[in-house]
């Protein structure tokens, strides 16, 4: 029997039925969203590796496996795939090619079926080799920039510090001993991989880098907010409008944050009709306060739909609404959540994980300097709507 031909002749259907098979495998949550291209990657290049080395009549190309599995590791690490979903990936893989010329296993002698199989294992245990080997590569290289910007940042803490600012120089003091140990964690597993003839990277390893890396990314983001808030306290926030497209920009945080609401089972809805198709503003402060709002209702909502609606107010205004099905938000409190670290008491903190208390402050002052307003209407039980009213043409501008 020539399984190597077999092989080949059948590469579309075994691509076909993994892509589907890993669609459908609830370990490897990552690929829902990736296409048909994304997930298959290079599983053709080492189909035709593997049938090479089948073949006893020509030369095995292991460097096509090694070069198409090196990238698959990398553009694994890029999508966000964690390692156990890669290892189910080619678990799936040898079991869909087993599954695929199990009948035309039976019709060889025993010899061609044990050298067979004993080949297909070999080439797949090389692939996941190689494919592990570059995606470490890749998030020891995430690992290196992350340790480089938080290096900057704590310098820029340690400044906040030495000014004293209050609650801003209290919680800078609180960032910068997680901090350090997130940047010295990472240096030394750096530090490890330049010297990995002494230390071998196991799944272990790949799990505490995968943790910092999270964590770190984490922090970071506090530390932004953080910088953010300051960077307007004193003055130095500027506006920069250009014409902007309203519901792309809209489009933008829906494909970026649907994933998040689709985990929680939550239906995110975008009614952007009666939008202007172009308004003067500044893009990113726009996007961010349209995140930050969709954010939040996402944290703070546990079962229902989140609408995003953005419509014409007047010729010279135009508004977009953010509103939930989440826990509302009593009178009382509704006149503070705008205040920086405020947190509204009595929450279930499940409610709200990674909140770091600055998102609604940080939004109230980015609507403020784009010349608008900001208003909530809420309930508690039942619901929350935010309201931003911007003008169609925002004036460049600093803190007003």
């Amino acid at each position: 029997m020539d399984f190597s031909q077999l092989l080949i002749e059948k590469t579309d259907f075994i691509s076909e039925k993994w892509v589907a098979t890993v669609r459908q495998d609830r370990q490897i949550e990552s690929a829902d969203e990736l296409s048909y291209t994304a997930i298959q990657n290079h599983l053709p290049d080492v189909l035709k590796a593997m049938a090479t080395v089948l073949a006893e009549d020509q030369c095995s190309d292991i460097q096509s496996i090694v070069d198409a599995s090196l990238l698959h590791g990398v553009l694994r690490a890029k999508q966000g795939f964690n390692p156990a979903e890669i290892a189910q990936e080619y678990r799936l893989l040898r079991t869909v090619i087993f599954e695929t010329l199990e009948a035309d296993f039976l019709k060889g002698t025993q010899r061609e079926i044990i050298r067979s199989m004993r080949l297909i294992d070999l080439v797949i245990d090389e692939a996941i080799a190689q494919c592990f080997n570059s995606y470490v590569e890749e998030r020891l290289q995430e690992l290196q920039q992350l340790q480089t910007s938080l290096k900057l940042h704590n310098e820029e803490l340690t400044r906040l510090v030495n000014v004293n600012q209050e609650n801003l120089s209290q919680l800078a003091h609180e960032l910068k001993n997680p901090l350090t140990s997130i940047i010295g964690y990472s240096d030394l597993f750096l530090r490890q991989h330049r010297h990995k003839n002494e230390v071998k990277d196991n799944y272990t390893n790949i799990e505490h880098i995968e943790r910092v890396l999270r964590n770190g990314r984490h922090l970071l983001r506090l530390i932004n907010n953080v910088l953010e808030l300051s960077r307007y306290e004193s003055g130095q926030m500027k506006t920069k409008p250009v014409p902007t497209d309203v519901r792309e920009l809209i489009e933008n945080v829906y494909e970026m944050l649907e994933p998040l609401a689709r985990e929680k089972n939550l239906q995110l809805l975008v009614m952007s009709d009666r939008s202007p198709e172009e308004v003067i503003a500044d893009p990113l402060q726009l996007q961010q306060i349209v995140t930050n709002l969709v954010s939040n209702a996402i944290r703070y909502t546990e079962s229902g739909t989140i609408k995003i609606i953005s419509k014409m107010v007047d010729d010279k205004n135009w508004a977009i609404s953010v509103s939930d099905t989440g826990i509302g938000i009593a009178e009382e409190d509704q006149v503070r959540i705008f205040e920086p670290y405020f947190r509204i008491p009595g929450v279930d903190k499940s409610y709200a994980p990674n909140s770091t208390g600055l998102g609604l402050a940080i939004v109230s002052r980015l609507v403020t300097l784009m010349q608008g307003k900001i208003e909530v209407v809420s309930q508690v039980g039942v619901g929350t709507t935010f309201t931003v009213t911007l003008p169609l043409q925002v004036e460049m501008s600093s803190k007003g």
